[in-house]
């Protein structure tokens, strides 16, 4: 090895390339592999070797332009044998990969395509053959990309709809905060950490003024814009969308993104600061499929931008729509009632949260298309849900009412309102009597009535024998003063931060033909009446 290692000094002249007829560039194939073969054998000498070797080849060169050439021709070659190298390394490590991995490529597809997002990232970045795998379309048919802090980013969400393209199914962007919840069939919950609008201020991005220009892990406004597009856009065909957080996300913005999503059933917003009215129109307007809707105000019971012609429009365009949730609005009772009569197939309800609603709406509605159908109704923390009109639901159920009902949510952390006062006068607990017939009689229906323990010197006899109660009929049964079942009322510091007006008081109760953004209530009455006409004869025809 050394011999071959002091042959270039040894040499009395080097012959001149122009000499030379056949240059190493031109040599054929076994000549050049023998060449290499030989030049590789040199790894075995110690590196002092090699070193003295190429200082020697380059002090043979005469000027300082042929030494400096040699030199960048040195630097050159290692480069591409380290490229070489790494690329026949990872040939062979995909062909053993290969050989080892028991599936066929179609299968490992299949597998990866179950996988989330983040655990699918990490398989592409194992091996060139999981790599390939990873790249096809539908592994990114459902992209999860919701953190708990702000990691992702707009290009990230462009790349991965992208390798999604028309295989796209389902997209959930933005921030969840973790919480105790259970689940009721699908994704929806039942029991609720409940709060205002998601508290994000602890996440990067609240630390704007330190990270000036280094906003890369921030959703923007157009972070849904991949979406759209030419006819062949990836949103053509997404039928879910979820949305949680995304502070910089606005009305045109999101309404741009629903406008390319016409297959959409299933849209879930949580904590956007878009206004409700404008998203329901966008969703009656793009989205005709919609089966499931979620949204949560990040205003809680400051928005009150939905107005009648708003419901109208929804009911009359979705009436796919099994789920409907709006969490932390300002609802008034009539519009929900146009909702709920209007949606046909409607099953599961959640209006936790909502300012204005007192549970009227639920009157007479089990027994009429549009409510009997209802399973799932979930009143939690209504500030203004009035005891009265939760045993008359409860009365309604006894009656044979609301027959496939199978969970019933009233809890409340403020109690239920009174018929008097509902501020300073709370109900903290419920008669243990309806309650007790109702399950009775209705074993699978699980009702939760959590209230806060504090109470005061009314009882649930003195609250019936009151007026605003006579029109209330339960068995007799439950005029039984019960020592640990009664119902208690009292003042209540509330924690609501908003105004001490109902927002109802200005309703028309049995009716329900309530005030309207139009000072004429009798045309507000025309309306009503004759939309409810319109449901009647619908469920005729």
């Amino acid at each position: 090895m050394d011999t071959l290692l002091l042959i270039p000094s040894s040499m009395a002249k080097r012959p001149c390339p122009s000499q030379n007829p056949r240059p190493p560039n031109h040599l054929n194939l076994p000549d050049r592999d023998h060449l290499l073969e030989t030049f590789l054998d040199f790894s075995d000498s110690p590196p002092f070797a090699i070193d003295l070797s190429f200082e020697r080849i380059l002090d043979s060169r005469d000027s300082d332009a042929d030494q400096t050439k040699l030199i960048d021709r040195a630097l050159q070659l290692g480069s591409v044998l380290l490229e070489a190298g790494k690329r026949s390394a990872r040939r062979r490590a995909s062909k053993h990969n290969s050989i080892a991995w028991a599936l066929p490529p179609d299968l490992t597809i299949k597998v990866f395509s179950m996988l989330d997002t983040q655990s699918l990232c990490y398989a592409a970045a194992t091996c060139s053959m999981f790599n390939k795998c990873a790249m096809d379309p539908s592994c990114y048919a459902n992209i999860d990309l919701t953190t708990v802090v702000p990691k992702v980013n707009n290009a990230v969400v462009s790349t991965m709809i992208h390798r999604a393209g028309k295989a796209l199914q389902s997209l959930k962007l933005g921030v969840v905060v973790p919480g105790p919840t259970t689940s009721l069939g699908s994704c929806q919950p039942l029991v609720y950490t409940i709060r205002n609008s998601v508290d994000v201020s602890n996440f990067s991005w609240n630390d704007k003024r330190s990270r000036q220009g280094k906003e890369s892990s921030i959703l923007s406004r157009s972070c849904l814009s991949p979406l759209g597009g030419d006819s062949g856009a990836p949103g053509a065909l997404l039928r879910k969308l979820h949305l949680y957080n995304i502070e910089r996300m606005d009305n045109a913005s999101l309404c741009g993104a629903l406008a390319a999503c016409p297959s959409l059933i299933d849209l879930e917003i949580v904590g956007l600061h878009v206004e409700l009215r404008q998203t329901l129109v966008s969703v009656s307007t793009n989205c005709h499929l919609i089966e499931r809707l979620f949204f949560e105000s990040s205003k809680s019971g400051r928005d009150d931008s939905l107005k009648s012609p708003a419901c109208i429009e929804l009911v009359n365009n979705c009436p796919h729509v099994t789920s409907l949730s709006l969490r932390g609005f300002k609802l008034h009772d009539y519009k929900v009632r146009i909702l709920i009569k209007g949606f046909r197939k409607l099953k599961y309800v959640d209006f936790s949260t909502s300012y204005s609603i007192t549970g009227s709406f639920l009157r007479n509605l089990g027994s009429n298309t549009g409510g009997n159908l209802l399973e799932v109704v979930i009143l939690r923390d209504c500030m203004h849900l009035k005891v009265a009109e939760v045993y008359r639901l409860l009365n309604a159920v006894l009656s044979g009412d609301f027959k496939l009902l199978r969970h019933l949510d009233i809890s409340n952390r403020e109690g239920l309102a009174s018929e008097g006062d509902w501020y300073y006068e709370r109900c903290y607990s419920l008669s243990v009597n309806p309650l007790k017939q109702v399950l009775e009689q209705r074993p699978h229906l699980c009702i939760l009535a959590e209230f806060p323990s504090e109470g005061s010197f009314a009882d649930s006899d003195q609250m019936f024998d009151s007026e605003p109660y006579s029109d209330i009929s339960l068995p007799s049964q439950m005029s039984t003063h019960t020592s640990d079942g009664s119902m208690f009322v009292s003042f209540s510091e509330s924690s609501y931060n908003s105004d001490h007006g109902s927002g109802n008081e200005d309703a028309l109760d049995a009716s329900y033909v309530l005030y309207e953004e139009s000072s004429d209530e009798n045309a507000l009455m025309g309306r009503e009446q004759l939309y409810e006409m319109q449901l009647n004869c619908r469920g005729h025809n």
